[in-house]
């Protein structure tokens, strides 16, 4: 057990420095028996059938003796495993949340960027949004008159700036919120899990934009599952697990500690789902097939096509992977794929039942427990009561939500969400299985353990399709790869030789915009 706080770190790197943020015996507690205030929970009470004990008044601390000091000039990194108390951090540092405990002191006024462009409103268009969310943050209109074409430009959304945001993919909404955040010129910026359905390109950008950003900035908090990132980018780290900080100080140490304690790879006797060995188990049977597929949205002057002419086949057995920039038209091929929208021309075929999970607990009532959600999602997607019940105990130990799964969603972090979302889907082993974005924000153990299910899954699976921006993981699970760049397909082949390609393009553009 690593119990490190202020202790560890040096004299060298405390002596004469700002000192921005100060907790002492921080705490946040929750009411363990909250009251449901949706009247959906009635329904989802008699589907289960299930009396609640009545229990007298007991609290949960998702945070609890935190110490710490931020200083000023500094990026400090926050990681740890989903539902360790990341997000409540952020919360009680911007002031959503009031300690129950403890003393925090903040010197500075805080804008935080919660997960993927939260608090943006859908029906508003990018533009309209960015004065919401500059006045939300206590912005005059005035100064954000002089940085709105600048984030417009940053952002990279182009017509879109002028779109309802209901178009927006969740990397779009990524990218709006982030230069919102960082060009409002904020005192001290909290980025929770705000970057990770950003594409590699925009990532590259956003870190040199915080680097320029601390030269004005007294500081920049990133919360993020990205050990690569956290290491490149911050200048000190902060592992917290189960509420309690374990460690705090240089990145690479930090990480070393927090990494030994990820359960290692199991070894399996089964196949391992690569290239060479996945192809002698696709059958000649289609499962998707897309013909000439084109969506447009009128715009002033012209249509922008979302998508144009857009053709494939997915035969069964076949992991798909689908890469590309934000705004590539990704999240729109996947709610086409499940029937969500409807091509302006062209055909798709879709050859059995389909389950999404389009980006991470996306469909979840937020007022109602996880378990609750469980029952409604089966039911939204006509699932019997008696198979929920059946699948219930194995959705729960997967998701390794504990006894969190009788907590509101609104209470749990992303990557909770996004646990459970996916366990959800994938127990309740769907015929095509689509992911889009949907384990963005999964920690690191997480993500190899959805690996291996998703591997396991092709033995009952006809196909699964994946959205993301993880090139590590289209390498790793995918059979194939398909490349969207404005709406149209770029490249359709071996997995590895699309992440080449890809990769290859994104460093010749950051190469270029060097010069």
């Amino acid at each position: 057990m690593y119990t490190t706080s202020e202790g560890r770190e040096t004299q060298k790197y405390q002596k004469d420095r700002e000192i921005v943020i100060k907790a002492e015996d921080l705490g946040v507690a929750f009411n363990a028996n909250y009251q449901r205030d949706d009247y959906k929970s009635i329904a989802i009470k008699f589907l289960s059938k299930k009396k609640k004990k009545k229990k007298g008044p007991s609290k949960t601390w998702p945070l609890r003796n935190i110490n710490f000091t931020g200083y000023k000039g500094e990026v400090l990194g926050i990681v740890g495993s989903n539902g360790s108390g990341k997000t409540t951090l952020c919360k009680a540092l911007s002031g959503i949340l009031q300690p129950d405990e403890g003393n925090l002191e903040v010197n500075g006024k805080v804008s935080a960027l919660f997960s993927m462009g939260m608090g943006f409103n859908k029906e508003l268009t990018g533009r309209e949004n960015v004065y919401l969310n500059g006045m939300m943050l206590g912005i005059t209109k005035e100064k954000i008159n002089l940085f709105i074409e600048d984030i417009h430009e940053f952002s990279g959304l182009g017509e879109f700036f002028e779109q309802p945001m209901k178009r927006y993919s969740s990397g779009m909404k990524a990218r709006l919120g982030f230069s919102v955040a960082s060009h409002l010129e904020p005192e001290i910026l909290i980025l929770d899990e705000a970057l990770n359905t950003g594409d590699a390109e925009f990532g590259k950008k956003a870190s040199i934009k915080i680097k320029e950003l601390l030269k004005k900035a007294k500081m920049v908090i990133i919360v993020t599952h990205s050990h690569k990132y956290a290491l490149n980018n911050c200048d000190r780290l902060m592992w917290l697990e189960k509420g309690v900080i374990k460690e705090i100080g240089d990145p690479k140490y930090v990480l070393e500690q927090y990494e030994a304690t990820v359960p290692k790879k199991k070894p399996k006797m089964k196949r391992k789902l690569n290239l060479e060995q996945t192809n002698a188990d696709v059958r000649n049977k289609l499962v998707i097939k897309a013909e000439d597929i084109s969506i447009g949205y009128p715009l002033k002057k012209k249509t922008h096509w979302a998508l144009k002419n857009i053709n494939f086949e997915i035969n069964e057995g076949e992991v798909v992977g689908i890469i590309g920039h934000n705004g590539a038209g990704k999240s729109t091929l996947c709610k086409v794929m499940t029937q969500i929208l409807r091509p302006d021309s062209g055909n798709i075929q879709i050859n059995g039942e389909t389950t999404a999970l389009l980006n991470y607990g996306t469909g979840f009532n937020a007022q109602l427990s996880g378990k609750d959600n469980i029952f409604l999602n089966g039911m939204l997607l006509g699932i019997p009561k008696e198979t929920m019940h059946e699948n219930y105990p194995k959705i729960v130990e997967f998701s390794e939500l504990g006894k969190k799964i009788d907590k509101p969603i609104k209470e749990y972090s992303s990557g909770m969400r996004a646990r459970l979302g996916f366990s959800i889907a994938a127990t309740l082993q769907p015929d095509i299985f689509i992911l889009d974005e949907a384990l963005s924000t999964g920690d690191m153990a997480f993500k190899q353990k959805a690996s291996e299910k998703i591997q396991d899954m092709m033995e009952q699976a006809k196909a699964v399709v994946i959205v993301s921006h993880s090139m590590s993981m289209v390498e790793k699970v995918c059979t194939r790869a398909i490349w969207i760049e404005k709406g149209t397909i770029k490249f359709d082949g071996d997995s590895k030789e699309a992440v080449k390609l890809y990769r290859r393009e994104v460093k010749e553009k950051k190469q270029k915009n060097k010069k």
